[in-house]
């Protein structure tokens, strides 16, 4: 096999250990935090779902893809090549686009709630928002079945609409940021005349925690996707064969993969009672163990 593809093949198999281990202890997290509204466990469950997705299925067919590239390139059977590929295919599609779009509406939740936060029990409700994740995981289905018969040529297509992902939630992230800045100038206002509203203050700044967490994923899925959109456009646009193109290909994909261990991490970081959730789970494993 190609010393590229081998070492492409190495890093899915340790970011397939790290993202299904980190992901399983984190929907668990998830699930036993009581803190957290339905909304946004509703939300962070389904992320985290779609990431652990990328660990169980998705990178391991990424490696299987590569072991039958490599057999196809031998002169092997084109039947077996194919019917990998399209098994790499589908979860790899379908776990991104479910990653993209479920950011997108993360990041727009999240907004609203800082944004409109008198109203946000109102506009946001709880069966809104199941809806909105199973129209995500029907529509991401879908896109994924779609691209396994459009021509390579069309395949620029769905770069562009991961890049409009991106670019919507990007635009979500910037939204909060500038919303979490005025709240934080209305919460200093508030502590000097005020000092009664301690509660509410507290409720706004916890809201405010959130709000950061989903831009740091953001973040995230900014470095980790868009060099693969640029890869893909690169794929595209390439008329033959060209191993350097599909090199970068493979390598920026591990990198897109690479977002479904990070996220786990920031929601540990960035949310302190998920995060002494997962330690408290860890205090009882290692007691139970001894």
């Amino acid at each position: 096999m190609d010393s590229s593809y081998l070492l492409v093949c190495l890093l899915n198999a340790f970011l397939s250990y790290t993202a299904t281990m980190l992901n399983i202890v984190t929907i668990h997290a998830i699930r036993k935090t009581p803190s957290l509204s339905k909304n946004l466990k509703t939300l962070l469950l389904s992320l985290a779902v779609s990431d652990l997705g990328v660990g169980l299925l998705a990178q391991p067919m990424t490696v299987v893809d590569l072991i039958s590239t490599n057999l196809n390139e031998n002169n092997e059977t084109g039947e077996t090549y194919n019917a990998m590929h399209i098994a790499f295919l589908l979860p790899m599609n379908l776990f991104t686009f479910a990653t993209l779009f479920l950011v997108i509406v993360l990041c727009a939740d999240r907004f609203i709630a800082i944004q409109y936060y008198l109203r946000y029990q109102e506009l946001v409700t709880h069966k809104r928002v199941v809806a909105v994740v199973v129209s995500i995981w029907v529509l991401s289905g879908l896109f994924s079945l779609t691209r396994l018969w459009i021509p390579k040529s069309m395949q620029v297509v769905f770069g562009i609409t991961v890049l409009a992902c991106v670019i919507a939630a990007t635009f979500f992230s910037v939204r909060i940021y500038f919303s979490v800045r005025r709240h934080l100038n209305q919460i200093q206002v508030q502590q000097l005349q005020q000092a009664s509203q301690n509660g509410q203050m507290a409720s706004v700044t916890r809201l405010r925690k959130v709000a950061i967490m989903a831009v740091y994923v953001c973040l995230v899925v900014q470095v980790c996707y868009l060099p693969h959109i640029c890869s893909t456009f690169a794929v595209a646009f390439t008329s033959v064969s060209n191993t350097a193109v599909e090199h970068l290909y493979y390598y920026t994909l591990t990198l897109s993969f690479l977002n479904s261990s990070l996220n786990p991490l920031i929601y540990c970081w960035k949310m302190k009672h998920v995060r002494n959730t997962i330690i408290g789970l860890l205090r009882k494993a290692f007691s139970s163990q001894n």
